[in-house]
């Protein structure tokens, strides 16, 4: 029997439904509340460590309690906020829960070099950010909303999609071929030597980078396409020429896109973006997902850490206090935003948008462009002398180190604005729009995913893979309802 939805017209919602969802989240709303805003956060500022409980404790403290509120408005919500559920989330444990547990314990994933006033002021201006971020989110509610007759709509064209799997399919085998299949089972460590020692083609480390990011995002992406596809139309549940492509897309996604070889923000967008594509009109997916977010951070991904290195470079988890697994260098973000205020204070100064340039402008080769920044994490990470550069820079520090306090703000307040009339669309493309071709379906989840990677940063690391999507999208992209050409 045929799973999924069918091309049936569309029915709208039985406001009873609406009824229930509401009584659902009026039954569920306090012990959620209770939990993520009382219980986790004091929870852990009640464990025993050598923290020293002062202003950075509890602007801390009072951070991870807004963001707590935040992320329960999000969960209990009527509406779909794929974009804003994943800012909550990501910083309820990563800039509110994870750096709380570093200040009870007295321990930084990252050595922090500055005086902790700078702690304090790194505190402060995130909880600043967050707040912006409320502020745009509710200017755009005052909007009127988007009426999507009065422009044309994005569709799927079938042969660019067809042309897409074919892309898909060079770069990802091109990518196993360069390295072998067994790398991609083994560890992120022997993927990044295989890597270097493949030369990326002679292209260095941008060759290295095009080599994994068309082995990884076309085929993303064409497997997300031909899913939607495959959901919401029996007659592609039907064919061989869509299910055979389809059976392909999943093995590649299975071999190039697992957890074991790829960084778990990654992995983390494919799973988002697979979830809601599969599930694209499910309250109660929205909500599992966010909940779960919660749980697989706290306890899944600092032990996924084992698939980082090799056997001989792995390293055991000391496990002398259940906050342990929160001091781990993928939470070292509030560090790092302290680290980059020192070094600011340390003569650098403000770059006035020259970071963000070379973000921009990622693909100019450094032979063409001499003083091409690096990437904020490397440039404080060299400042700070550390072996390791490979350090986070949340997009805080990347607004604050190119902007300033005021850049910061308005930065996030113009992300907020975005991110709300983002998920406004997508509820109205989604619900009112079912159709196999539907382009926000598909590209909303995928932001909601990577949003991650943006907000742990650094910007440079992260701008290949989104230009990369962007011509994927371009690809399959058309404004022009042709019948003979529409998904169906």
């Amino acid at each position: 029997m045929a799973v999924g939805m069918t091309n049936r017209p569309h029915r709208p919602a039985d406001p009873r439904d609406r009824r229930d969802r509401a009584q659902l989240s009026r039954a569920t709303a306090l012990p959620l509340i209770f939990g993520i805003v009382a219980v986790m956060p004091f929870a852990v500022a009640a464990q025993p460590g050598e923290g020293v409980r002062d202003t950075a404790f509890v602007l801390q403290l009072a951070l991870a309690c807004y963001a707590g509120v935040r992320l329960c408005t999000m969960v209990l919500s009527g509406r779909r906020r794929l974009i804003q559920g994943a800012f909550w989330l990501f910083c309820y444990l990563a800039m509110g829960i994870a750096p709380l547990a570093q200040s009870v314990l007295g321990r930084d994933p990252t050595p922090v070099l500055g005086p902790r006033s700078d702690t304090v002021l790194a505190t402060a201006l995130v909880l600043l950010g967050l707040v912006a971020f409320d502020l745009g989110a509710m200017l755009a509610r005052h909007r009127p909303a988007l009426d999507d007759r009065a422009r044309p709509a994005a569709r799927v064209h079938r042969t660019r999609l067809y042309l897409l799997i074919g892309v898909a399919y060079a770069g990802s085998l091109l990518f196993i071929a360069s390295l072998g299949p067994e790398v991609f089972f083994s560890s992120r460590q022997e993927l990044g030597e295989s890597l270097e020692a493949s030369g990326g083609g002679d292209g260095g480390e941008a060759g290295n980078a095009l080599l994994r990011g068309f082995g990884t995002v076309p085929v993303l992406l064409a497997l997300l396409f031909t899913t939607r596809w495959l959901v919401t139309s029996r007659r592609a549940r039907r064919s061989p020429s869509v299910l055979l492509p389809w059976a392909g897309l999943l093995v590649l996604n299975i071999v190039v896109n697992n957890p074991m070889s790829n960084p778990r923000y990654w992995f983390l967008t494919v799973m988002f973006a697979l979830l809601f594509t599969l599930f694209p009109r499910s309250p109660v997916m929205y909500r599992t997902s966010l909940a779960l977010g919660v749980v697989m951070a706290l306890l899944v991904f600092p032990f996924a850490d084992r698939f980082r290195y090799d056997e001989d470079g792995h390293r055991p988890m000391d496990a002398d206090s259940v906050l342990e697994p929160l001091v781990v260098k993928d939470y070292d973000q509030v560090p790092m935003f302290a680290n980059t205020i020192t070094y600011a204070d340390d003569g650098n100064g403000h770059t006035y948008g020259k970071q963000l340039s070379g973000s921009l402008l990622f693909f100019v080769p450094r032979s063409l462009w001499g003083d091409k920044p690096v990437d904020t994490g490397v440039r404080v990470g060299e400042w700070m002398g550390t072996t390791n550069t490979n350090l986070s820079a949340p997009l805080w520090a990347e607004l604050w180190l190119d902007f300033g306090p005021l850049g910061m703000t308005l930065g996030f307040l113009a992300l907020g604005y975005a991110a709300a009339r983002t998920d406004r669309r997508y509820v109205q493309r989604t619900v009112d729009d079912p159709s196999p071709g539907n382009i926000p379906a598909i590209v909303v989840p995928v932001i909601a995913g990577y949003s991650f990677i943006l907000l742990r940063g650094p910007l440079l690391q992260a701008t290949g893979r989104i230009a990369i999507a962007a011509v994927c999208l371009a690809l399959v992209t058309t404004f022009r309802d042709d019948p003979r050409r529409r998904l169906e």
